[in-house]
């Protein structure tokens, strides 16, 4: 974390100057605090802040995205992701994407959608009555109740082959709401199905973003740990009258006009700074073990690609209770979704002496396979991602549509394939997630987890026992290790 120095009656009021504070101007590394006037002593006291930039927690309740930088084109695969939204008749999930290079912000939804309709004589003010996104972005953080200068929304709405020109258009805050603005940016459109304005089922459709800074006033890309605001809305329409269909946004409670509701997008991925204590212990959580009881669920697809569901009433609400094999799964093709799937777990972390703090901690699921060969070739290597996850969920009713949003990318890891017969307890894989341990032991709280990826190769699917294994393979269901020392 870091260290600083305080009178104990400065206790509280320095924890708010720093939350209020030096989260909005990350980069600052000495903040002058001035003293409140009940206190004792006067005139203003200078401590050093010795926090890492990448290291800064969200605020409460808040959903941020670590953005990753790409030194030249951005990686599809090793973008951060996440995700909001449900799958079903009338209502859209959307995957999001986010990357950057020194010279623009990249951003792409993917949208699993039944019916596809765009307007085929487009104005600026009827772009959001489509098939369209809504991008909000505040370069001070998610900060302000009205949108200032420093805050940009741009549109983008769905369309077949025509130039895009018409189907794009910027805004910025001028204090009080949203003014057109001469802001240049690029979007592509891409859908997936039998054609839009149709009343034909289809699969979804993309949207990218392609945003250079200079056109927001920068000179160079915003230093690693510097916060942005950020939300997202997708737009829906599923018929030629326009029946109103509610939108879906990211953070479901935002306000478009409202920045401090939005959340948060932070230029590069995270750090955990290991306390300056020694370590004192380790203790290995895993289902079973020391009597723990360790949760998990898969969402999706499963490895069959939801065969057998509908995949527009059934297959987001298939719950996979006792499921003793999961898949993690994602790819470009937004056709494909049903094949997606993503793994939840919580590891109860009350083991962890309550005075103690968290050195490292280590998550280890055991892979046993992987989808692959036939037709798409030999498989590729998955970046796996970690997620934490705030709300609370039950493995017996755990579906695609009531899975918890993440709240934030924390780790990754590579999973290759596997191209060999291996026996038990299958391949381990580990994950780094000490930020996430060290944050949910601090709150006395479980560490809940998701695991998901931003693949883009069709055979992408990873395979791994889950702590529904049974005993006579307990060595490989999912463990955490955690090592912990006293300050």
């Amino acid at each position: 974390m870091g260290f600083f120095v305080a009178l104990f009656p400065l206790a509280d009021y320095l924890h708010s100057y720093i939350t209020a504070n030096y989260l909005a101007s990350p980069e600052a590394n000495f903040k002058p605090i001035a003293l409140t006037p009940d206190s004792s002593l006067t005139g203003s006291v200078y401590l050093p802040l010795i926090f890492k930039q990448s290291e800064i927690l969200p605020l409460a309740n808040t959903f941020r995205i670590n953005v990753p930088f790409f030194d030249g084109d951005v990686q599809f695969a090793e973008t951060g992701i996440f995700w909001f939204g449900k799958v079903n008749s009338t209502e859209n999930y959307v995957d999001v994407r986010m990357g950057y290079t020194n010279m623009e912000l990249y951003i792409r939804l993917a949208a699993f959608d039944r019916r596809l309709w765009y307007d085929t004589t487009p104005t600026p003010s009827e772009l959001t009555s489509w098939d369209a996104a809504s991008l909000y972005l505040d370069l001070e953080g998610n900060t302000g109740k009205s949108p200032d200068a420093n805050n940009y929304l741009f549109v983008g709405q769905l369309n077949w082959y025509e130039s895009r020109t018409e189907y794009q258009t910027a805004y910025q805050g001028d204090g009080s709401g949203w003014v057109a603005a001469p802001v240049s940016f690029t979007t592509v459109s891409r859908y997936r199905g039998d054609a839009p304005n149709n009343n034909v089922d289809d699969r979804g459709w993309a949207l990218t973003y392609r945003i250079p800074f200079t056109n927001l006033g920068l000179d160079r890309p915003p230093p690693p740990g510097r916060i942005w605001g950020l939300s997202l809305t997708l737009h829906d329409r599923d018929n030629a009258t326009g029946t109103l269909i509610p939108a879906k946004s990211w953070p479901p409670a935002m306000s478009p006009g409202e920045p401090e509701s939005w959340g948060q997008l932070a230029f590069g991925l995270p750090a955990y700074s290991t306390p300056p204590v020694t370590p004192s212990g380790t203790t290995v959580i895993r289902h079973k073990l020391n009597g723990a009881i360790v949760v998990d669920g898969m969402v999706g697809g499963s490895s069959t690609c939801g065969t057998g569901l509908d995949f527009w009433t059934e297959w987001g609400e298939a719950n996979y209770a006792g499921a003793s094999q999961v898949n993690i799964q994602n790819q470009f093709d937004v056709a494909d979704w049903p094949c997606f799937s993503k793994f939840y777990i919580t590891f109860p972390l009350d083991a962890i002496p309550p005075e103690a703090e968290v050195i490292s901690a280590t998550l280890t699921l055991y892979q046993f396979g992987n989808a692959g060969g036939g037709i798409y070739g030999a498989p590729s290597d998955s970046l796996v991602q970690a997620f934490t996850i705030v709300d609370g969920w039950e493995e017996n009713i755990l579906n695609w549509n009531n899975a918890p949003l993440a709240s934030e990318n924390v780790s990754r890891a590579w999973i290759k394939p596997i191209t060999d017969p291996i026996g038990y307890p299958g391949v381990p894989r580990t994950w780094d997630v000490s930020k996430a341990v060290a944050e949910a032991h601090m709150e006395s709280q479980s560490l809940s987890i998701a695991l998901y990826s931003a693949d883009g190769d069709y055979n992408s699917g990873k395979y791994f026992y889950s702590s529904d294994q049974g005993d006579w393979n307990a060595e490989g269901r999912p463990t955490l290790q955690v090592i912990w020392g006293y300050p």
